[in-house]
């Protein structure tokens, strides 16, 4: 269902994001540098979105607790959703007006994109767990589908990378832009079909933000002004709301830095319980590649180890290798110069990289003495099943060489590599203790930015 909105309809839909009837008669040429102008803009939404996801997992918490969405939080969060909505409706969500958008959180009643949402008395802790994820998939299915249906209509027409970039929307402003610039007028309906679709997105993101039990209606209400009376709603009695909160520079400060401090502390922590998880007795160990050739060996590409520090550094290393028939495989670790030398004149492959396709084929014959028979090995071992060489981290140019042990051609083997890593733990443990302080912090700053905003609201 698609209805264009008159102005003075009652509003319905818990979600109000409005606009005047027509766009503002937007300059020719500016659209085309707005990229430009908005960049502070998008600069600081990327940490008051980031602010959003921190605070909205704090509500989800206090929702499950008591039912309620804190009314500080709810504040901050719907100013982000309308610092968001006025950006798009200058930039290219719309292009409507060359008016610049405030640097606020709180509402301006004479801007021209305005959005709103009624704070919600209780809220139902079972929709809390699954609104955000499964009951707003039908919508994120719809709006997705809208966007990649653009994508390939403008694929048949060869502006897919375009369009991949900017989705239905962008390419929608973009023919806005391109109207404005050779007519100098905005096409009336496409202006109505563009406030329409960002009504529609924004009453899903606040209903999977939780800002809402009122499910977000399959409708495309285009148009300026307020969204119509809407009688599949069942009317609601008014009840006193607690008072809204104030969110001055320092509260939003406090507030977006702790989110920062809580993703990054995040981060931090994940990536030390990696690190401590990573070592398998006591080796971090590499993902196993099976190495074939037609010839009498494969070989690996020198491996160049410099500095003073490279013991510190690898520690131990290991390479284990199985051949995949259950035959008897030989393993070594030999310097680059006298591995080369011994493989001169021998078939045999050397590896380059983990992508098929790279290695060299190096024709020969056989080898004229078996590989356990030499003394150039700085470690080696031989036999059936697995077998493994352990050496120190030292520096040098070396090669590992797979080989079977009675000289046949003919290579197949799983083959891994693994380092001690000495410094993983330390630096594990350094990630950790960081990132539970900055997980502290954070949570801390959070509170006092949100505690400050509470303090400030009107008695």
């Amino acid at each position: 269902m698609t209805q264009v909105l008159a102005a003075g309809t009652v509003p319905a839909y818990p979600i109000h994001l409005t606009a005047p009837p027509r766009p503002d008669r937007p300059s020719r040429w500016l659209w085309l540098v707005k990229w430009l102008l908005i960049v502070p803009h998008l600069v600081l939404l990327v940490f008051l979105w980031a602010a959003f996801a921190v605070l909205s997992v704090v509500a989800l918490v206090s929702i499950l607790a008591t039912g309620r969405y804190p009314r500080a939080i709810f504040d901050f969060n719907v100013g982000v959703m309308r610092w968001s909505w006025r950006v798009s409706y200058y930039s290219y969500g719309a292009l409507a007006t060359d008016r610049y958008p405030p640097f606020t959180l709180a509402d301006v009643p004479d801007y021209p994109a305005r959005l709103d949402v009624d704070y919600p008395e209780r809220l139902s802790r079972g929709q809390a767990l699954v609104k955000w994820w499964l009951l707003a998939l039908p919508h994120y299915l719809i709006l997705g589908a809208a966007s990649y249906a653009a994508v390939r209509l403008a694929d048949r027409v060869g502006e897919a990378d375009l369009v991949w970039q900017t989705g239905l929307v962008g390419m929608l402003t973009l023919i806005a832009g391109f109207a404005l610039l050779f007519t100098g007028h905005y096409p009336q309906g496409l202006y109505d079909l563009l406030i329409g679709i960002s009504r529609w997105v924004m009453r899903v993101t606040g209903y999977a933000a939780l800002m809402t039990d009122t499910y977000p209606p399959f409708r495309l209400d285009q148009g300026g002004q307020v969204e119509p009376q809407d009688t599949s709603y069942p009317p609601v009695a008014a009840q006193p709301a607690p008072p809204a909160a104030t969110w001055t520079a320092g509260p939003v400060t406090a507030v977006v830095a702790g989110a920062f401090a809580v993703v990054l502390g995040l981060g931090l922590t994940t990536t030390g319980g990696v690190l401590v998880a990573a070592p398998e007795d006591g080796y971090v160990t590499s993902p196993t590649l099976t190495v074939d050739s037609p010839g009498y060996a494969v070989a690996t590409e020198a491996a160049l180890l410099e500095g003073t520090a490279v013991d510190e550094a690898l520690g131990l290393v290991r390479v284990r290798a199985e051949a995949t028939d259950g035959d008897e495989v030989f393993v070594g670790i030999a310097d680059a110069r006298d591995a080369l030398a011994y493989l001169a004149g021998v078939r045999h492959t050397v590896l380059r990289g983990a992508l098929p396709g790279n290695d060299l084929q190096r024709p020969g014959a056989q080898p004229a003495t078996l590989p356990q028979q030499t003394a150039i090995w700085l470690a080696s071992s031989s036999g059936p099943g697995r077998q493994a060489v352990e050496v120190e981290a030292r520096p040098g140019s070396w090669v590992v060489v797979v080989m079977p042990t009675d000289g046949s051609a003919g290579v197949r083997a799983d083959v891994d590599v693994a380092s001690t890593l000495p410094w993983l733990r330390p630096a594990a443990g350094g990630l950790l203790t960081v990132g539970v302080l900055l997980l502290l912090g954070g949570a801390a700053a959070v509170a006092l930015g949100v505690r400050s905003a509470s303090d400030g609201q009107p008695r």
